[in-house]
C-alpha cells in the first residue's frame, strides 16, 4: 500500500509540474486592451463562457492538447486549455487566432 501511495504522489507531482513549466503555454494576443478573450465550455461560440482572459493580465494558459479541427487553418482552430489564475483553475476552449505560443513560467 505504501508503494502505491508513493507512486501516486509522484504521478500527481509530475503532472502538476508539466502544467506550469516549460513549453505548452499560450499568451492572449490580437485582443484590444479594453476587451477579453472568452474561454468557452466547448469548441465554438455557441458554447457558454466559463472564464474571461484579459490581454496582459490572464495568469497561465496551458495548452491541453492539439487544436481542432486539424482540417481547418491554424487560426480557425479551437484549443482545449487550462487557465491557472491564482488558486483558481478553469478548463475550457479558446480560439487559436487570439493566442501565441509561450513557455510556461
Amino acid at each position: 500500500m505504501r508503494r502505491f501511495l508513493i507512486v501516486a504522489c509522484l504521478m500527481l507531482t509530475a503532472g502538476a509540474a508539466h502544467a506550469t513549466s516549460g513549453p505548452g503555454c499560450l499568451i492572449v494576443t490580437n485582443v484590444a486592451a479594453n476587451d477579453v478573450l472568452n474561454m468557452r465550455s466547448g469548441s465554438g461560440t455557441s458554447h457558454s463562457i466559463v472564464d474571461v482572459l484579459p490581454p496582459g493580465n490572464h495568469g497561465i494558459i496551458h495548452l491541453d492538447g492539439p487544436c481542432v479541427p486539424k482540417s481547418a487553418s491554424p487560426r480557425s482552430r479551437w484549443c482545449k486549455v487550462s487557465h491557472y489564475n491564482g488558486d483558481k483553475v478553469t478548463k475550457g476552449w479558446i480560439k487559436r487566432r487570439f493566442t501565441v505560443d509561450s513557455d510556461c513560467p
